[in-house]
């Protein structure tokens, strides 16, 4: 026998089992019920149910119960978030950035969600631009920011009300952000319409900013992309500046492998 062979600690079929429900649930575009999952892998019903459970304890999956469905719950999501948070992402991220803050002659940022929080990774500024509250490793609320905005209306609907599961969630919100679902609804219906997200003065006065996400071959948003620019911008040239963060959100997608949906 071989010695290496001996000596390597024996699989934990469990663990395997769960890692590859939570990878199959990172590959679906919104949540899924149990024996679709366990149809997929070819695992016992009642073995797809216990793990789903454990994992729902943990704060890895959530539960929709009154449908029935299984999504990725937010301690998933951080870990994607910290994956972005060490690096990979930013790295990929700064080359894009700079390109796109030199051809805006703006201010950019690139964000990931967390929580209901979005953070920043990778700041650039441009010259002569004004001052901005944003710098890496900035945490601000979601629904004030483009860039939060943004992810939040690439994610699925479920997915999305896991975040924001109820009036409760909106209680702390900035001025001039939403203030319920259904407002939060709503903002998701023109943002997907119109292809971007936009803030204006609900970071800062006199400050407007435009976003778009960026989505891996799964179609998952991973991050968005964003500049910042006085308010008084015209729409012609606020037009031309959603063009330029597309095209940035577009290169960023494909450096990491993904595609736009």
């Amino acid at each position: 026998m071989d010695g290496s062979s001996a000596s390597r600690p024996a699989p934990s079929p469990a663990l395997d089992q769960g890692l590859r429900i939570l990878a199959h649930l990172a590959t679906q575009r919104g949540p899924v019920a149990a024996s679709a999952i366990a149809g997929a892998l070819d695992l016992p019903r009642s073995t797809v149910y216990r793990l789903l459970g454990v994992m729902a304890e943990r704060g890895f999956v959530v539960h929709l119960a009154e449908q029935r469905l299984y999504g990725l719950g937010l301690v998933a999501y951080e870990l994607s978030s910290g994956f972005a948070r060490q690096q990979p992402l930013a790295r990929l991220g700064a080359p894009v950035l700079g390109g796109l803050v030199d051809r805006a002659g703006e201010s950019g940022h690139l964000a990931v969600l967390h929580g209901t929080d979005v953070v920043y990774i990778v700041e650039e500024r441009a010259p002569r631009r004004p001052t901005l509250v944003t710098d890496v490793g900035v945490r601000l609320p979601a629904l004030a920011t483009a860039t939060g905005r943004a992810i939040l209306a690439a994610l699925p609907d479920a997915q999305r009300r896991a975040v924001f599961p109820g009036r409760a969630a909106f209680e702390a919100v900035p001025e001039g952000s939403p203030r319920s679902p259904a407002e939060l609804r709503e903002l998701v219906r023109l943002t997907r319409e119109r292809g971007f997200a936009e803030e204006d003065g609900s970071v800062t006065p006199g400050l407007a900013s435009v976003a778009v996400a960026v989505r891996d071959h799964t179609g998952w948003p991973v991050a968005a992309i964003a500049v910042t620019f006085p308010s008084e911008r015209d729409p012609a040239s606020r037009e031309a500046l959603v063009g330029e963060v597309a095209r940035a959100a577009t290169e960023l997608e494909r450096r990491v492998g993904g595609a736009r949906r």
